[in-house]
């Protein structure tokens, strides 16, 4: 592990985060991987909130809009992988507001279709709603669309 000063952290985490958008608490992990003591950490993340280089509102919104559309995450993933991240739940709030409901529910819909596509030779209609069910619960869509999807796809 190499240790740096304070003076030789700023660069390097500034750098750090610009390279994309950054939660507090993988920067403040970053810091103390340099050697860091907390009062420096803690410095450190103050100077970058100022200078606009760490903003976890802005983080917040980039993180839920780019899980929603490059893996089709449901809100109840991403706000978990919010909080695991440490992230507000004003921010969180605020970053699944974010999320389009159109654009949301038609995400939903094409997810539920395909993988109805895939349980075609399932003949048992339970273990299909049970599978289609456990995919789309693992994706992290609320029950309540995924009791209606049911109903209107297999019903």
């Amino acid at each position: 592990m190499q240790v740096f000063t304070p003076e030789q952290s700023l660069p390097k985490i500034k750098q750090y985060c610009a390279y994309q958008e950054r939660c507090h608490s993988e920067v403040r992990d970053k810091l103390y991987s340099f050697g860091l003591h907390k009062n420096e950490v803690e410095e450190i993340i103050s100077t970058l909130i100022t200078e606009n280089y760490l903003n976890e509102e802005r983080f917040a919104i980039h993180f839920a809009g780019g899980k929603f559309r490059m893996k089709q995450w449901g809100k109840i993933k991403i706000k978990q992988a919010l909080k695991y991240k440490q992230v507000s739940e004003y921010c969180i709030r605020k970053a699944l507001k974010e999320i389009d409901n159109n654009e949301y529910q038609k995400a939903f819909s094409k997810l539920a279709e395909q993988k109805l596509k895939t349980l075609k030779t399932e003949k048992n209609v339970f273990i299909k709603k049970r599978k289609l069910q456990d995919f789309l619960l693992q994706k992290g869509y609320e029950t309540g669309m995924i009791r209606d999807a049911i109903k209107n796809m297999i019903d």
